[in-house]
């Protein structure tokens, strides 16, 4: 028979390792939480081959006396729970500090050769301890001022199971920057430095403005393209910075969520964000933005995880509602904005200067303008015919100018400051709207601009009902699910009635699906069904039928708009500029495509040579 024995300390730490310090970037994540929680103003970081050969973190915070080094070097020894606290049952659920499990340090010095060299503030010396792979090989006085500076070499040098499977030194890297930039965004009131092989790659003052570190962390393009959140409902508050929906990436690696100032990575925050934009960015692009989420202790749990980055609520439903609600809403009071960044390709080509061809098949044109033979003529078939370069110009004059009634009605309309769209003044290859505003030159895509509004009024129009338009079955369907699943359906068969899904138990194991939407009256009940309680499932809200319908009313606002091609006049294209500047989210169509797009008069001064 087997005998029970306990593990040595040594082995049960290097086990405990496996689930905190995974890479470089789990030890530095660490690190660096501990100098926040030590209450530090400035976090110095330096970094060699990734954190492969070394991290050192060094903080001006409150210090640690030689006896708390040695006693934070064991396991599940921590000052971050209240002496009053400690022993009671709610213990965790009044955690304000980043660590508290006790289990970083000794895990790290375990599998690591870890030098603690701390001085608290007003003590006339530091001290310094040094453990490597476990063993204490160095204790003593050391120099420094008052802070701590925590150096880790030759991670798992003594553990190539684990060394083998870490990744390049360059791919490291890229997850350590990543876990400070977060750290970074949490607390703009903390200065971070970081090095990396001698060279700053980072480097925040402290007490920025929350939208400025943002910016500074993400990319400056953001700092004009965003919108910021703010709601609050009761205990529970959401702030952020969230990025136009014009503004976006192909990857989800710019979306940083934060739960009471902890980096989290939660499928349920995520899942949220994506309800929030799904009708204003293609299935293919991802949000920037940043956001913070402050509830009461008592409603999330921390620990659920060793490495402390998911999280657990207690009511998901509301958490993902207030996401997707705070979002929307900062979205549609952004005003009409777009993210303004032509192609610079595009740009340069208005630059271009013209190649001797093409100056001498304008010659004639430029000869009729000036001399007033008018223009040329097309000549009879089978002749050369006229120059590409004339039948371009004169599809261009065709193109760009409105007839001559609309012409002279565009001519007299004033570009007043109170249209911040402007005033129409053509069309060009009858698509694009050109219209001139006070401060400058807008060009609107027709068809993605009404898009967008066909799309807000069907919405609109489904607001004020209160709930959503039903098509009844002639013949009720009996979908077969599994029970759990049949138990959170019926749970939620009031909110789906709302959405015109109308379904009731029908035994242990069924659903009888009496009506259906009707933007989804021709559609599958049993995928319908099962879709709907797989994301009840999930996020224990019915959103997903909301974003299936607002997808049956993006394809519907999309062939019930203006196509691409269709003349329009100046009373009409006018009228189409003052419904977008009063819509919400107009700036974007809903693919996530800007709508319209500016041209300063500095931007125009620059293109002639004036700037």
């Amino acid at each position: 028979m087997p005998i029970i024995r306990r593990l040595p300390e040594n082995l049960v730490n290097r086990i405990a390792a496996g689930e905190v310090v995974e890479r470089p970037a789990s030890a530095l994540k660490e690190l660096v939480e501990n100098a926040i929680d030590a209450g530090a103003r400035n976090v110095v970081v330096r970094l060699s081959e990734g954190g492969l050969a070394l991290i050192e973190v060094t903080d001006d915070g409150c210090g640690m006396a030689p006896a708390e080094i040695a006693l934070a070097l064991q396991r599940h020894a921590t000052s971050k729970l209240p002496e009053s606290l400690v022993g009671e049952d709610g213990a965790l659920e009044n955690v304000a500090t980043l660590g508290f499990r006790g289990e970083a340090l000794p895990s790290i010095a375990s599998v690591a050769r870890v030098a603690i060299e701390s001085r608290p503030q007003g003590a006339a010396e530091g001290w310094r301890r040094v453990v490597d792979h476990g063993a204490v090989t160095a204790d003593g006085p050391a120099a420094l001022p008052p802070g701590t500076r925590v150096r880790v070499e030759h991670l798992f040098a003594h553990v190539p199971a684990r060394r083998k499977f870490l990744r390049s030194a360059r791919a490291e890297w890229g997850a350590c920057i990543d876990t400070v930039r977060r750290l970074a965004m949490a607390r703009p009131d903390v200065g971070f430095t970081v090095e990396h092989d001698g060279r700053r790659a980072l480097a925040v003052q402290p007490g920025d403005a929350l939208e400025t570190r943002v910016a500074l962390l993400i990319a400056r393009e953001l700092a004009g393209n965003n919108v910021a959140v703010d709601l609050q409902r009761g205990d529970i508050r959401l702030t952020g910075v969230a990025g136009l929906p014009t503004y976006n990436r192909g990857v989800a690696d710019h979306q940083y969520l934060f739960v009471n100032g902890r980096p989290v990575k939660d499928r349920l925050l995520v899942g949220a964000v994506r309800g929030a934009y799904s009708d204003m960015l293609a299935r293919d692009r991802h949000a920037v933005l940043a956001l913070f989420l402050d509830l009461p202790g008592s409603e999330v749990d921390v620990n659920v995880h060793p490495a402390k980055t998911e999280v657990r609520f207690r009511d998901p439903a509301l958490v993902r509602g207030m996401v997707v609600s705070g979002l929307r809403h900062a979205l549609s009071t952004g005003d009409q904005r777009a993210a303004q960044a032509p192609s610079q390709s595009a740009m340069a080509a208005w630059q271009a200067e013209p190649i001797a061809e093409i100056a001498r098949d304008l010659a004639p044109t430029q000869a009729s303008i000036f001399g007033g033979a008018g223009w040329p003529s097309a000549s009879p078939a089978g002749s050369a015919g006229v120059s590409e370069a004339g039948r371009a110009w004169r599809g261009y004059e065709q193109a760009i100018m409105a007839p001559p009634t609309a012409r002279a009605e565009a001519a007299h309309e004033p570009a007043s400051a109170t249209y911040p769209l402007g005033v129409a003044r053509g069309q060009v290859a009858s698509t694009y709207i050109v219209a001139e505003a006070e401060d400058g030159l807008i060009i609107v895509d027709q068809h993605a601009a009404h898009e967008r509004l066909v799309l807000e009024r069907l919405r609109a129009a489904g607001a004020g009902e209160g709930t959503s338009a039903s098509q009844a079955l002639l013949i009720p369907e009996v979908v077969e699910l599994e029970e759990p699943d049949c138990d959170r359906l019926e749970d939620a068969a009031t909110t789906l009635a709302g959405f015109g899904l109308v379904l009731e138990r029908f035994g242990p194991v069924a659903m009888l699906v009496r009506a259906m939407p009707a933007a989804l009256a021709k559609g599958d009940p049993q995928a319908l069904l099962r879709d709907v309680a797989d994301d009840l499932a999930r996020n224990g809200d019915a959103l997903l039928l909301g974003e299936r319908l607002d997808l049956v009313l993006a394809t519907m606002a999309c062939h019930g708009s203006v196509r691409a091609g269709r003349v329009l006049s100046v009373a009409e294209m006018n009228a189409l500029l003052r419904e977008m500047e009063v819509t919400p989210r107009s700036g974007q169509c809903n693919h996530g495509r800007p709508t319209w797009v500016k041209l300063a008069h500095g931007d125009i001064e620059k293109l002639f040579g004036r700037k």
